[in-house]
């Protein structure tokens, strides 16, 4: 079964599930994503990645717009992230296309474990600790230094990796990173994030176009929900408890990668 013979309806179901998680933690979707193709549409790992790929990337420039209007997004730091993630792209959709089927699906629930982790307990600055990239006291932009660009380019180089060899947007490596290395607040890390998400896709998007890896018929109804999710997960991200929230999503994402590692070594998926 593949998502072309999957009624509209339950296809950008699967996407709004996406968008929703986007919208309420700035991360995730793709982690989601992903095993929402591969057990609920039956897409191998490798046709599921690009398709959550665009189902993501949509969904982060919408939010990344918000975020632009709303001057949370820190577009220049972005700009450094993404490109480096876009360069990196690329070669995770090749690796991914040359891996067989069961060492993916691991490498993706292992992903998803850690990211279970990290949402259970989430990245914090240590106490006392001077971020790379400081944002001064009643500015808006952060004080570049080479350390800064470094940082930020390491960070959107392991997430254009990721997001073409797993089909994630990077969020979950975004988030933490920008946590530690900034003093930027959560709303504009979060819409920062998006932002990132946005370009890094984008890279993956093509490349998966060009070796012709994209199931653009399968993309379209899943990244419309995936947009609608988002738009409709921002009217109760303000009204729901950010822990309670995090913690439930690190309980769920921790299932799935239990049941994808079942899937795999009890079925020889």
């Amino acid at each position: 079964m593949t998502v072309e013979l999957l009624p509209l309806a339950w296809t950008g179901s699967l996407g709004a599930v996406v968008g929703a998680v986007l919208a309420l933690t700035g991360a995730g979707g793709g982690a989601i994503a992903v095993p929402l193709l591969v057990f609920g549409a039956g897409l191998s790992m490798q046709a599921a990645a690009p398709v959550a790929l665009v189902a993501v990337g949509l969904a982060a420039v919408l939010g990344a717009v918000i975020g632009l209007r709303a001057g949370r997004v820190r577009y220049r730091a972005a700009a450094l992230i993404g490109v480096a993630g876009m360069l990196l792209a690329p070669g995770g959709v090749a690796l991914a296309a040359r891996m067989p089927q069961q060492p993916l699906l691991l490498m993706f629930a292992a992903f998803m474990a850690w990211t279970a982790w990290r949402m259970w307990r989430p990245a914090v600055a240590a106490p006392g600790a001077v971020p790379v990239c400081r944002r001064p006291k009643g500015e808006h932009r952060l004080r570049w230094t080479r350390a800064c660009a470094w940082a930020l380019a390491g960070t959107g180089a392991v997430a254009g990796l990721l997001s073409g060899l797993l089909g994630v947007g990077g969020g979950f490596v975004i988030v933490p990173a920008l946590l530690r290395r900034t003093n930027l607040d959560l709303h504009s890390i979060q819409a920062t994030s998006l932002a990132v998400i946005a370009l890094v896709t984008a890279g993956g998007i093509v490349a998966a176009a060009w070796q012709g890896q994209l199931q653009a018929g399968s993309a379209g109804p899943f990244a419309l929900g995936a947009a609608a999710g988002l738009l409709l997960g921002r009217q109760f991200a303000g009204r729901l408890a950010p822990d309670a929230l995090r913690r439930g999503f690190a309980v769920v994402t921790g299932l799935v990668a239990t049941l994808m590692v079942w899937r795999v070594v009890g079925t020889g998926m």
